[in-house]
């Protein structure tokens, strides 16, 4: 099993003797066992998890929201966690920001984002113009832009921002959670080959075992899950 993904603590980081850990990793690394594959993680940018699984160069990719565009090349396996989007700025939020509304209001706020992720798009929908928007490949590259003040925030997945200080305390950065009357928490799913369906069979048979079991609370509060939302991907969505 070929495990592409980026590094984006809690879900995928490397420890200092450089092992691949993290809740998405770790719950890849268990679907890998009754499949009987050996586990293969391999480093990448956003921009190149959906191009690497049509053109073969991994099977299944880390976490991501399935949109429906990403849904018209890649196939989506059950979610495996629902996150809120938040904004890593720094200490003290000068600007006071308190989600995109504010940041497209505030005509002197900056925004980081990762190219093509969600969080982009929403950027855009919330009206944050062109000239106001830092783009980056990596989670580190946003992140220090913050760090360095080339931007006063960077916007992604909430949980991101909050593993990040926790593995890089004094850094002088704090994350601000987007208002849910801006963007409600979404779903975040492996992604497989658009028609490896035997594939997508497989891991979903073996993620509806395991999500809520014992052994997944563990993994999931390990990387600072909470019940309610370990809850939102177990219990059956109407």
């Amino acid at each position: 099993m070929k495990f592409a993904y980026l590094i984006e603590p809690p879900f995928n980081f490397k420890n200092a003797s450089g092992t691949v850990l993290g809740h998405d990793v770790e719950i890849a690394r268990v679907i890998c066992e009754p499949l009987g594959l050996a586990f293969e993680p391999i480093e990448t940018e956003f921009a190149q998890l959906l191009p690497g699984l049509a053109d073969g160069r991994w099977d299944m990719t880390t976490g991501m929201f399935a949109t429906s565009e990403r849904q018209k090349v890649a196939g989506f396996t059950r979610p495996i966690w629902a996150l809120s989007d938040g904004l890593l700025v720094s200490d003290g939020n000068p600007l006071g920001l308190t989600g995109y509304r504010s940041i497209s209001e505030n005509e002197t706020a900056v925004l980081a984002v990762i190219r093509d992720q969600i969080q982009h798009r929403n950027a855009v929908e919330f009206g944050v113009p062109d000239d106001r928007l830092r783009i980056f490949e990596t989670y580190a590259d946003a992140a220090n832009a913050v760090i360095d003040g080339h931007a006063h925030a960077y916007a992604s997945v909430g949980r991101a921002h909050t593993g990040f200080i926790a593995r890089n305390p004094g850094r002088g950065l704090a994350a601000v959670d987007v208002p849910v009357t801006e963007k409600p928490p979404a779903f975040g799913a492996f992604a497989v080959g658009l028609h490896d369906h035997n594939l997508l069979d497989r891991v979903n048979q073996i993620l509806s075992e395991f999500l809520g079991s014992t052994p997944h609370r563990s993994i999931a509060a390990n990387y600072g899950f909470a019940e309610k939302e370990i809850d939102q991907i177990v219990a059956p969505r109407g």
